[in-house]
């Protein structure tokens, strides 16, 4: 999932595989594509955001730790716990409770995730048909899976509880249109015309 490249000091770094495709080709098409006059135009992947919602962390605080330490695993990076700012009466929630779990990954662990996305976690998912071309008007695309299993670091007998998470894919592009063909070169497997009912 990674590439050996030699720096000038003469040490090898490896830089994934992504990222990788992303110099290499991503670059090209979309230049092409669009006829940035400048290379520094093309649209990059600047973020990740992994998020968990454990609302039944309220009267279940197992619930909170298994999502912490599927996450943890998930991305290699400990989560940020997320508190409730407004108390809800109606859900038994008070301010300050932990409600959700987050990630923010940049970088190398960045290309790997949506490596291990694309190659591995997407392709286990049941009655897959591809994913809703539904970005959020500044290029930015959110995507959700309903069970951390789809994951092949997640042990399936060591599952506590099921849960759900929100992937958020940030870009620097401008528009819609160059978000999407932004993560189409990069492999995400969007919905086709035709599949369209």
């Amino acid at each position: 999932m990674t590439t050996t490249t030699e720096t000038p000091e003469g040490e090898a770094r490896t830089i994934p595989r992504r990222q990788q495709q992303y110099r290499d080709k991503v670059i090209a098409a979309l230049t092409s594509e669009f006829k940035y006059p400048n290379p520094m135009m093309v649209p990059r992947l600047e973020k990740i955001v992994i998020n968990m919602g454990v609302g039944q962390a309220v009267e279940n605080k197992n619930r909170m730790d298994a999502a912490v330490k599927d996450l943890t695993a998930i991305c290699g990076q400990k989560p940020l716990i997320r508190k409730a700012r407004v108390a809800v009466s109606g859900f038994r929630l008070r301010i300050g409770y932990a409600v959700g779990v987050a990630v923010t990954l940049r970088g190398n662990r960045m290309w790997e995730f949506l490596d291990r996305l694309i190659s591995l976690a997407i392709p286990r998912i049941r009655d897959f048909r591809g994913l809703p071309k539904k970005f959020d008007g500044h290029g930015n695309y959110t995507m959700g899976l309903s069970e951390q299993s789809v994951f092949p670091e997640i042990q399936l007998d060591k599952v506590e509880f099921v849960q759900g998470m929100d992937i958020t894919f940030v870009t620097n592009a401008p528009t819609d249109k160059e978000g999407f063909a932004l993560l189409k070169q990069l492999g995400m497997p969007f919905k086709k015309e035709a599949d369209k009912k």
